[in-house]
């Protein structure tokens, strides 16, 4: 268990969760189109593997997206989920600053989708607001985030988002009944539950030094709090991850840190090598 790389656990929850979410709730997604996403990413991976004539480097990376993919978004065709996983593969390739790639894959994705293609949406309602499948987010969520060293973004996203809520339901001078109950059907959701969990906190894509990574985390929570609740607006939060990702390669430059890597993984020193060569 302790040598095994934490992506594993990753791509293991979010099959359990497909799988529990089109049993038991109305995922709205068809097999094909999660078929379709995951052989679109895993191919994806292949030819640009192939172009920057990378090596030991494997893909686990896009699975991890397809799932990513096939749990947020929503489409009423079969092509968008295959064009939208291979855009966010490749953004993984190609946006990238000083051998790190900028965007989170499955947010870039999402984002792509939701501004400039026909038929795609996201329905943070098809979660719902157990408290089983709360617990299991956060349980699993965890877990993997712990074994990827960057628990401290996914507590104090929520802890900063949750506060700011708590806070606000106060000023609004609701009882505290009510406003429990309130808040507790936001810290509950399992799509901000998801997304703190598996994809704010992806250690790839965020700053390297903890006290920067702290301050990212902490201004997206805020930003994804205004969206939401100065204006009125859905996916506050893959909005506020997806508009403040450039400022990540800032952070790097001003708190320079140790930069993640996975066990086995040489797709950053392999990218940084072969871009040199392709740029001089």
């Amino acid at each position: 268990m302790k040598g095994l790389d934490a992506r594993l656990f990753q791509i293991a929850f979010q099959a359990v969760l497909l799988t529990a979410g089109v049993l038991l709730r109305d995922f709205s997604l068809l097999p094909l189109q999660m078929a379709l996403a995951l052989a679109s990413a895993a191919a994806t991976q292949a030819l640009w593997l192939r172009v920057f004539g990378l090596i030991g480097v494997g893909y686990l990376s896009p699975l991890i997206t397809g799932f990513g993919l096939s749990l947020l978004l929503r489409a009423d065709s079969l092509w968008l989920h295959p064009l939208v996983a291979c855009l966010a593969i490749s953004s993984k390739f190609l946006i990238r600053f000083r051998g790190k790639h900028v965007f989170n894959p499955a947010n870039f994705g999402v984002g792509l989708a939701l501004l400039g293609l026909p038929g795609a949406w996201v329905s943070p309602g098809q979660w719902g607001n157990d408290l089983g499948i709360a617990v299991w987010l956060i349980g699993f969520g965890a877990l993997v985030a712990q074994r990827a060293r960057r628990d401290d973004a996914a507590f104090l996203f929520l802890g900063t988002f949750l506060g700011l809520t708590a806070a606000r339901l106060f000023y609004l001078g609701h009882t505290f009944e009510r406003g429990w109950d309130i808040w507790c059907h936001q810290a509950l959701n399992g799509a901000l539950l998801l997304f703190a969990f598996f994809m704010i906190s992806d250690p790839m894509t965020l700053p390297d030094r903890p006290l920067a990574r702290r301050l990212h985390v902490a201004l997206v929570a805020c930003a994804a709090f205004c969206w939401q609740f100065l204006y009125y607006r859905p996916n506050g939060a893959l909005w506020a991850l997806l508009c403040l990702a450039p400022m990540v390669p800032v952070w790097d430059a001003i708190l320079p840190g140790k930069r993640h890597n996975w066990r086995g993984n040489r797709l950053l020193q392999n990218i940084v090598a072969a871009q040199g060569k392709m740029w001089r």
